[in-house]
């Protein structure tokens, strides 16, 4: 032990006689490391974000859509393109018919896809792309209002002009002003503000809540070619795969799908659209690992070269350290722990970076929920020590082969 701390003491005055070279020599493994770290925290937060907004649907709740969804939208094929929509009818059927399903909320967007190229106008005020949708009192699971109301089953039966506003779009068009009761001018069509909900804890960063609600029928009335319904199938607790199986034989029968032929419609969950999502980030941690691994190899290279002009610099010294009895090991030892001390020294101010970048991007946005995950500290500790070892092998064998008395003799 008194040994490791007589070569780490060397080790760290030999690094404080060259304070820029070594800066300069570990700065890839900075980089590298800081990026593990970071992106990593970024990663787990944004994860943690979708994640919680894809569930705010509950965990108990299938959507069914005309067509696969996500990265299998990509390979749609033409008869799913040519798909008839699905219908109000079929939501009713659905939730008449299957005895584990709670309620059906079917959704319609505005012709053209969600938003579409859609304003918001009151006064003055402009609000762009809202993310405008008609659908019933029982949508949203738990509603979390900041004034007013949700609107009931009654205001869509009478086709009444209310709307529920998200709170960023409240802020945009209204500001300090109170919402309730005003009248705002959608596509034409004058919408009474009935309540405002309050920003969801899992928004994802970056992101207004954009969210305004109209009754379905109201929805229907302001725009009577929509006809592309989601249906959102609520389950009863813990009966999520029975209301699947049984949605589907409803569907099936609704949609004339012969007894032979696959489903003209697509089911999905939140467990699977979570699962889709990952597998998209994978590829973004995938391309983290690639850029890290490029600075952390920049790093070892030039690790080496600083130990290998370290081991023609110290020379002599070397000579004499052998002509009075030091072995092979003991001068491969001091400087592998050199490169390992300085390759960790890197890989601290790194994960110190790394930290610095996760707390800056949950300052910038508050509803990311970063946090440093546990393997990439690990990860970061392992890669630094390894790239010391790895690449301050060399120049430590060179090290000990010096024959001392040419050592002696070098000038």
């Amino acid at each position: 032990m008194r040994l490791l701390f007589e070569v780490v003491k060397l080790a760290l005055d030999t690094l404080r006689g060259n304070k820029v070279r070594s800066f300069l020599t570990i700065l890839g493994v900075i980089i590298g490391t800081s990026t593990i770290i970071g992106v990593g925290s970024i990663l787990v937060g944004f994860d943690g974000a979708v994640t919680g907004t894809i569930q705010s649907f509950g965990t108990n709740t299938a959507i069914v859509y005309k067509a696969r969804i996500g990265v299998g939208a990509i390979n749609r094929t033409a008869e799913e393109r040519q798909r008839k929509p699905l219908t109000y009818e079929d939501a009713r059927a659905i939730e008449e018919r299957c005895p584990s399903v709670e309620h059906v909320s079917p959704v319609l967007n505005p012709p053209g896809g969600r938003g579409g190229i859609m304003r918001a106008k009151y006064k003055g005020n402009d609000y762009f792309q809202p993310q405008l949708i008609g659908t019933d009192e029982k949508y949203i699971t738990e509603i979390d209002m900041k004034a007013g109301r949700f609107f009931t089953d009654s205001d869509s039966v009478h086709r009444l002009p209310f709307v529920v506003l998200g709170e960023d779009v409240s802020k945009a068009l209204f500001g300090p002003e109170e919402p309730i009761g005003k009248k705002l001018l959608v596509a034409g069509h004058e919408l009474e503000v009935v309540g405002v909900m309050n920003r969801p804890a899992t928004q994802i960063p970056g992101q207004d809540d954009r969210r305004m609600l109209v009754p379905y029928f109201t929805f229907h009335k302001i725009f009577p070619q929509a006809d592309e319904n989601v249906l959102f199938v609520h389950a009863k607790e813990g009966k999520l795969s029975a209301a699947i199986d049984e949605l589907r034989v409803v569907l099936r029968q609704q949609r004339h799908v012969p007894f032979n032929k696959e489903d003209n419609f697509f089911v999905s969950t939140a467990d699977q659209l979570v699962e889709q999502f990952r597998s998209l980030t994978a590829v973004v941690a995938l391309v983290m690992v690639v850029l890290s691994s490029i600075g952390l190899l920049v790093g070892g290279i030039g690790v080496m070269n600083i130990m290998l002009v370290s081991v023609t610099e110290r020379t002599r010294e070397i000579g004499v350290r052998k002509a009075i009895g030091a072995r092979r090991s003991n001068i491969i030892f001091q400087f592998l722990v050199e490169a390992v001390v300085l390759t960790g020294m890197g890989g601290a101010l790194g994960m110190l970076l790394g930290w610095l970048i996760s707390v800056l991007a949950r300052l910038a946005f508050p509803s990311l929920p970063t946090t440093v995950p546990m393997w990439s500290v690990v990860a970061g500790i392992a890669v630094s020590v390894g790239i010391g070892v790895f690449f301050g092998i060399w120049p430590a064998s060179k090290a000990a082969r010096l024959d001392p008395v040419e050592a002696l003799r070098y000038e």
